[in-house]
C-alpha cells in the first residue's frame, strides 16, 4: 500500500516546525505539502525539509486539492493537519487500520476515549448535527463526518464524482463561500455503501496561525450539500 501524507497549509510556519518533526518519514512514500500561497514561510519550509510542494493558484481548499490532486502518488491519502489539531503519533494506527482493508479510516474526535480540546460550543452542537444528519439520511454510522484527519483511497475522490464542481457550485454560490470536501466525501462514502472506519484520537488546541472557520456560510454550505445529495447521487 503505498501512502501519502498530503498537507494544507495556509500561514502555518509555527505549527510546521512543532509537529513536523513528530512525522517520521518512513511512516510514508511521500509527504505532499499543498501551500495557499502563504507569507510566513511556510512553503519554502516545507522544501527544506525535502517534501513535495504544490503552491495552488486557485483560492479555496477544495480548489488547492483539485490542484494538489494529480501530484499524489500514494494509493491511500493521508489528510493531516499541520496546526497542532491533527496528533502526528496517531498515523501509524491509521495507516494499519487502512491495511485491513477500509475504503476511508477516520480519527474521531467524539468516537469512545476520544475528545476535542478545540471545541466551543457552537462548533460541538454543530459537528453533533452534521453527524446526525448524515447517520439519518445517507446510513452513515459515523461520530465524526466533518473532521480533516483520516486516511482514504485516493481514488475514491474521482469514483464517488468529487473532483468536478457539480457537488459545490450551488452551495458555494447561495451562501458566498469555498468548502471542502470532507463533509460529502463522508456522505458519498456511506451513500455507496463504502467499508469505512475510525479510530478514535483527540484534538488539541491549535498550534499558531489563525483559525479560518466560516462558521455560518460553511454550516449552511455544508447542511445544504448533505440535504441535497439525496438526489445529487443515488445510493448504492
Amino acid at each position: 500500500m503505498k501512502t501519502t501524507l498530503f498537507i494544507p497549509t495556509l500561514n502555518e510556519i509555527i505549527g510546521m516546525k512543532a509537529i513536523m518533526p513528530l512525522v517520521r518519514r518512513e511512516w510514508f512514500d511521500q509527504i505532499l505539502v499543498l501551500d495557499g500561497q502563504s507569507t510566513d514561510g511556510t512553503a519554502e519550509y516545507a522544501r527544506a525539509q525535502g517534501y513535495d510542494v504544490v503552491v495552488q493558484k486557485e483560492r479555496g481548499l477544495r480548489q488547492g486539492y483539485r490542484e494538489a490532486w494529480p501530484h499524489i502518488k500514494g494509493d491511500v491519502v493521508v489528510s493531516f493537519s499541520p496546526d497542532g489539531n491533527s496528533i502526528p503519533e496517531l498515523l501509524p494506527a491509521l495507516l494499519e487500520k487502512m491495511r485491513e482493508g477500509y475504503d476511508m479510516v477516520i480519527v474521531s474526535r467524539y468516537a469512545r476515549g476520544a475528545r476535542s480540546l478545540d471545541d466551543d460550543v457552537l462548533t460541538k452542537f454543530g459537528n453533533w448535527m452534521f453527524n446526525r444528519v448524515v447517520n439519518l439520511l445517507h446510513g452513515g454510522k459515523y461520530t465524526d463526518v466533518m473532521v480533516i484527519y483520516r486516511a482514504y483511497r485516493t481514488n475514491l475522490i474521482e469514483e464517488l464524482e468529487l473532483m468536478g464542481d457539480g457537488p459545490y457550485r450551488i452551495p458555494e454560490k447561495l451562501f458566498h463561500t469555498r468548502i471542502s470536501w470532507e463533509p460529502i466525501l463522508s456522505v458519498r462514502v456511506a451513500r455507496a455503501r463504502l467499508r469505512c472506519g475510525e479510530i478514535p484520537g483527540d484534538e488539541p488546541p491549535r498550534i499558531g496561525g489563525e483559525r479560518k472557520l466560516q462558521m455560518w456560510r460553511w454550516g449552511a454550505a455544508y447542511l445544504w450539500q448533505m440535504i441535497a445529495d439525496l438526489l445529487w447521487f443515488p445510493r448504492r
